[in-house]
Order: C-alpha cells, then structure tokens, then sequence
C-alpha cells in the first residue's frame, strides 16, 4: 500500500549497462566506462543547447570545417566537450570527428577502442529551435596497445563496430544505442541528472509510410529516385524531412519509414559521412530490424578509404529499402539496354 506513494523512476542507464555487462563474459568493463563517458558528455552538451540562446553561442563560428562547411559556435563547443570526455576517461586510445581534418590522439596508449562521432549533426537547425544530435560508433582498435592508434584503427568496415548510438537533443532529450544485442533507448530526466530506460528492445515497423529526403534536391536525383519519389506519391505516403540526420532518423526508427540521401549531380558520391553517419546509424537500423544501403551495396560492407569518406544512404523500414533498390535496378537495367541497342545499331 505504502509503495504507491513512491513509484519507482525506472532503470538508468548505467544500471542498464552494468547489467548488459553480464552478457559478455570476457568483458572487463572499459567499453561500460567508454559508454557512461559519452552520456557524461551529452548531459554537458545538452546543458549548453539549452542554454544556447541566453549565452550566444548560436549562430556561425566564422570558420569552416574540414568538409568545406560553416562551423556553428555549437559544433566547436560539442567537438570540445566530447573530445575531452574521451580523452579523460582513458578508454579511448583515439578519437576521429566529423570537425576535425586528421585523428586526434588521446593520448591513453593502452585505451582498447577508437571512437569515430559527429559531435553536432543538424547543428544549423539550433537557431530556430529544431532537434538536432550526436552520433557515435566504438571500434576495438587492431594495432597495438601501449601505442598512438593508426588512421588503420580508425578505417575499420563497419561490421566491426562494437558499440554505436546517437543522443538527440529534442522535446526531450534521449541517448540510443547498441552493442549488437538490440537497440534500446533512453530518456534524459533533468531533474536527476540521469538517463532512463523509455525505449527497451527497439524494433523498427516492416514497412511504414513515411519517406523523407531533401525533394529541393529533385532536378539532381537518377531517374530510378524520381521514379521512387513518384510511387511514394501514387501511395499517398507522407513526405517528413526535418533536416537534421538524427532527427529524421529516429522518427523513421519509431514509426517505420525510408531515409534517403542519393547520389546527386553536385554530389555524386552522396553527401553523408561513412565514418561518422552512415556505418554509425547503419549497425542501429539493422540491430532494430531494418536495412542499410547504398542504393545496392550495405553500408556496413562497404571499404572506408578515408576519413571523411562519403556515401550515398537509403535506410529506414527493411521493405522500403527493398523498393527503392527495386527502382534503382530497373533504372540499372534501362541503361544498359539502351547502350546495348546503341552498340546494336552501330555493328
């Protein structure tokens, strides 16, 4: 009778994490550690969005990344804090970041692991108050410990990711990860201090309604996107485009949808991160059930051959990945029939 005066809060995640620890039996608890750092962090960073507009720190640094793009007074301050998190927690030998042009090392030479993150993605959206995030993935480094870690290290297939999450700073603010037993997601309580078990087991939807891509971008897509675009009208699907990659992403997660960023003519690469984006995001997806792709090729099978290797991405609900490659064939087929009517004519 008594205990109903007093409810229990729920399981935080460092529990959650003590408890997941028990399913490897040669772990050691460093990757715990790693983990309990990067939701230190996020708890810093998002104090400072919070804060942002009281403290002006929105808006532009006036400088620019190594990608070429404006860096926000928030992507250099979440760059920092989460840089140092590693750094002083002593699990991590070295750091890779979308904001930086080369490896940072930590310098714990006996760290186990590599950490590849985005520190900020969306961070343009802070000035009008839209969700924005973090992203991570853990690899076990290979070379050897008591050493700087190598760019070898840090360009490992995403198939060797250990761990990977992201935290999205939003309505409430959340923290969601795997280490390849399933997805489960967290709830930040500000009152506490402390993230909560909200999101246990996370399990994408088959298929869903929802397809989200950048249709500004509409005149540069293939014929095989536009085409797929064109079906998701005939079917009355939902367009939702937020612009931030976690944003989007998490919704499609929860309620089923399709995320696309093709190749364009600007772009003919894509224009997310492998590293940092794609693989991160990738382990998620299928960890929950879904699917991610090139267009034809899983992301986590592809080879990173630099840092700030970028790749086109369809991920979402398994199904929809499967329609938009369907399309993406077909367009595949076309061409080459009408290169093989070419060299028909001129034999």
């Amino acid at each position: 009778m008594n205990d109903k005066l007093a409810l229990p809060v729920g399981t935080t995640l460092d529990r959650f994490i003590m408890r997941k620890q028990e399913d490897f039996p040669f772990a050691t608890g460093e990757l715990s550690q790693l983990l309990r750092d990067i939701a230190l962090a996020g708890k810093i960073v998002n104090r400072e969005i919070n804060r942002a507009g009281l403290l002006n720190v929105t808006g532009a640094h006036g400088q620019q990344n190594v990608q070429g793009e404006e860096q926000q007074k928030l992507d250099v301050i979440a760059n920092i804090r989460f840089i140092r998190a590693l750094r002083n927690g002593g699990e991590v030998c070295t750091i890779i970041s979308e904001e930086e042009d080369g490896i940072i090392q930590t310098g714990n030479t006996k760290g186990k692991y590599v950490v590849a993150i985005d520190p900020l993605d969306g961070s343009s959206n802070i000035d009008v108050n839209v969700s924005i995030g973090t992203i991570f993935s853990i690899y076990r480094r290979i070379s050897e410990v008591g050493q700087d870690g190598t760019e070898e290290d840090c360009l490992q297939l995403g198939t060797r990711q250990v761990a990977a999450g992201y935290i999205i700073y939003g309505s409430s603010t959340m923290m969601v990860y795997t280490t390849g037993c399933g997805v489960n997601g967290f709830t930040y309580e500000p009152s506490l201090g402390e993230f909560f078990l909200s999101h246990p087991d996370i399990r994408t939807p088959k298929t869903g309604a929802i397809y989200s891509i950048n249709e500004g971008n509409l005149n540069s897509f293939s014929d095989g996107i536009k085409n797929y675009l064109r079906y998701c009208q005939d079917n009355n699907y939902s367009a939702r485009y937020i612009g931030s990659l976690v944003a989007d992403f998490h919704r499609n997660l929860l309620k089923g949808g399709v995320y696309l960023y093709p190749a364009t003519k600007k772009s003919p690469n894509g224009k997310l991160r492998l590293m940092y984006e794609c693989n991160t995001l990738a382990f998620i997806i299928e960890q929950a059930g879904g699917k991610a792709t090139d267009g034809n090729r899983r992301i986590m099978e592809l080879t990173p051959k630099e840092l700030h290797q970028r790749c086109p991405l369809v991920i979402g609900s398994p199904d929809m990945v499967d329609k938009v490659e369907e399309f993406l064939r077909a367009e595949d087929l076309a061409a080459e029939s009408i290169v093989k009517a070419a060299n028909d004519v001129l034999q």
